[in-house]
């Protein structure tokens, strides 16, 4: 993967965690959600942090090569 292309996908992954973090925060303060979806919605942010720090490590250089 080029870094351009782990760029654009990064800026994808953060607007979805973005997107993420308002849909759970409203379901939050509505007392009829499903605890079940909130629990499954907040997985998905934390696996969507999880591989945005994954791609921005592969950004940084390899100082051993």
């Amino acid at each position: 993967m080029d870094p351009s292309e782990i760029a654009r996908k990064l800026v994808e992954l953060k607007v979805e965690h973005r997107d993420l973090d308002q849909v759970i925060e409203r379901l939050s303060a509505d007392r009829g959600t499903d605890e079940l979806q909130l629990k499954r919605l907040k997985k998905r942010k934390l696996a969507i942090k999880d591989m945005i720090a994954w791609l921005e490590s592969k950004l940084i250089p390899d100082l051993d090569a």
